[in-house]
């Protein structure tokens, strides 16, 4: 006997797929549940019968992206020197930029949803509590040398700067900034302009290594 299939799981992984697509690429607020359906070749019921809301639809990809973003701040642990914060912020660049409808649209957003205005509140939160334990791994590894009082204020400017860079992008170049091809040179400047926030604390051989790991990026400001 054939195994039976799970097909309305596979509708609903697609749907939710086809909806990041479209919300990365216009922005959630110009892509309608019709204009879903229509790139799915579905029918507007059978849309409905999964997501029967454009909002159930945005908790599903939050709920992903905050998965995946909590696993990820466990790495944060594990940093003890400029390489390793390098790679840290840089994941978690590309995880924003996976879901970047989020951030490109994030005050529109937080007005219209409930659910998200609670639960990036968490989401700050944790970033936040991930950047102090990066800090304290750098301190204590001697890469940093910074006052416990600065401490906090660094975290908290480096936070901004980590939720709100691709909006700084798309506010430079609206009409290339979001596009995939700008997604490799966009999360390393943000990756770099997070860490140049410990620029005046790190000691010299570390600033050394930071310049060569950001290379022509720099450049691109």
């Amino acid at each position: 006997m054939q195994p039976t299939t799970k097909k309305p799981r596979r509708t609903a992984e697609r749907i939710l797929e086809i909806t990041l697509d479209l919300f990365n690429r216009f922005g959630e607020p110009n892509v309608s549940t019709t204009l879903i359906s229509a790139e799915l070749g579905i029918s507007p019921g059978n849309l409905y019968y999964h997501y029967p809301a454009k909002d159930e639809l945005i908790n599903a990809l939050f709920d992903r992206y905050e998965r995946g973003l909590s696993e990820l701040l466990h790495a944060a642990d594990n940093v003890g020197n400029v390489e390793d914060a390098w790679l840290f912020f840089h994941m978690l660049f590309e995880l924003i930029w996976q879901y970047r409808f989020l951030y490109r649209d994030l005050n529109d957003l937080l007005s219209k949803n409930r659910r998200l205005e609670t639960h990036f509140q968490f989401v700050l939160k944790n970033k936040s509590r991930a950047v102090s334990t990066v800090l304290e791994g750098l301190t204590r590894s001697k890469v940093v040398r910074i006052d416990e009082r600065e401490a906090d204020a660094v975290a908290n400017a480096m936070v901004v700067v980590l939720t709100y860079w691709l909006s700084y992008e798309y506010v430079r170049d609206p009409r290339k900034a979001l596009e995939p091809d700008s997604a490799g040179a966009a999360l390393a400047r943000g990756a770099y302009h997070v860490l140049s926030l410990l620029m005046p604390y790190l000691d010299p051989q570390a600033r050394e290594h930071l310049f060569r790991l950001a290379g022509a990026y720099r450049n691109g400001d």
